[in-house]
């Protein structure tokens, strides 16, 4: 009998002498091909500028040889005769593998969209990296607990109870802490629909300020006052709210008034003058100017026209201005401003 043929464990020499060759190559392929296809996607990802290519090459970089090395025994089992307590514990074996090595790629799928939107939001509101932070945690946690389910699953665990009594747990804690997940939800609202960054000028209700800070569970605004206000995220989402910041422009209307002793050829030149105020301005474009109507005491006249910029600080200095120019006007024309007057008549009756 040849060595070859000698037999060990209900297999010959010669099957495990395979087996070992199977496991050797298989290996050696596999960390092959894996260097290989790193190296393609790196260049790759130099010459473009989508992510998806980096991301898969440094999952590939997270894939650990304790999983290479079971694929290549797993094969070389293959070639041998094994009995059935070996194959169901390599089974079991094989499931914890698979799943370990699957949490390391998604953990490194949702660390790179994490660190993508940490990216983008830091440049336009740097506060809602928190919130961002707070999605990663949330997206891991459900991974990995789809993860132990499916891996308890393949292992033979009846998992019917144990989800079952998650789902019950979980609305408990919700029921427990609506107010809290509430407020956390619409936090990602917030963060994803952007109706207010850091630094927006809203109105909330009868509150107004400048956004200072969003957060998990609230927002903080700077009221025109001085004192900081804190808004329940929540609260946020069922108000309306006024964001005037995101105006490219500002709608102002005013109106003044002038005597009824004005004579009629300086009421039509009116027009005119606040129109050359307004147009006087760089940061204002004049829309219309009329005289509007017969007042209790005064000539009215209806201006309209807009702040080419939304800062309310630069609208103030731009009406300031046209006011300013009005007023040396009307003095050099000797245009009276009105003012509420009344006039007393007293008639004398004969003597009877």
């Amino acid at each position: 009998m040849s060595v070859l043929q000698w037999e060990y464990l209900g297999n010959t020499a010669g099957a495990w002498l395979m087996a070992v060759l199977v496991g050797v190559i298989v290996y050696v392929g596999l960390r092959t091909v894996r260097g290989l296809v790193i190296r393609q996607l790196t260049s790759l990802s130099a010459r473009t500028e989508t992510e998806v290519d980096d991301i898969v090459a440094v999952a590939l970089r997270r894939t650990k040889l304790f999983f290479l090395a079971f694929l290549s025994f797993y094969s070389a089992t293959r070639v041998l005769l094994l009995p059935a307590q070996a194959d169901v514990m390599l089974r079991y074996v094989g499931v914890v593998v698979i799943i370990v090595q699957a949490a390391l790629w998604g953990n490194v799928i949702i660390n790179s969209a994490i660190r993508r939107q940490m990216a983008q939001r830091m440049e336009e509101d740097a506060a809602t990296a928190t919130t961002v932070n707070a999605i990663g945690f949330i997206s891991r946690l459900a991974f990995y607990t789809i993860l132990i389910l499916l891996g308890l699953s393949n292992l033979g665990i009846d998992i019917t109870a144990l989800v079952a009594g998650l789902g019950i747990g979980g609305i408990a804690v919700a029921l427990a802490l609506q107010n809290v997940l509430g407020d956390l939800f619409a936090s990602l609202s917030i963060v994803l629909d952007r109706p207010f960054v850091i630094g927006d000028f809203v109105i909330v209700g009868d509150m107004s300020g400048t956004v200072e800070y969003i957060g998990l569970k609230t927002t903080r605004v700077r009221s025109l006052s001085g004192e900081q206000l804190i808004i329940s995220n929540g609260d946020l989402l069922t108000a309306r709210i006024r964001n005037y910041q995101k105006m490219s422009e500002r709608r102002i209307a005013f109106t003044i008034g002038v005597t009824y002793q004005t004579p009629r050829s300086l009421i039509q030149r009116i027009p005119t003058m606040i129109r050359e105020a307004v147009e006087l301005q760089e940061d204002a474009r004049f829309d219309r100017s009329h005289f509007a109507t017969y007042g209790d005491f005064s000539l009215a006249f209806e201006t309209v026209y807009y702040v080419l910029k939304p800062d309310y600080a630069v609208y103030m200095d731009v009406q300031q201005a046209i006011n300013l120019e009005i007023l040396a006007r009307f003095e050099a024309a000797g245009i009276e401003f009105a003012y509420p007057t009344q006039t007393l008549i007293m008639q004398h009756g004969g003597a009877s």
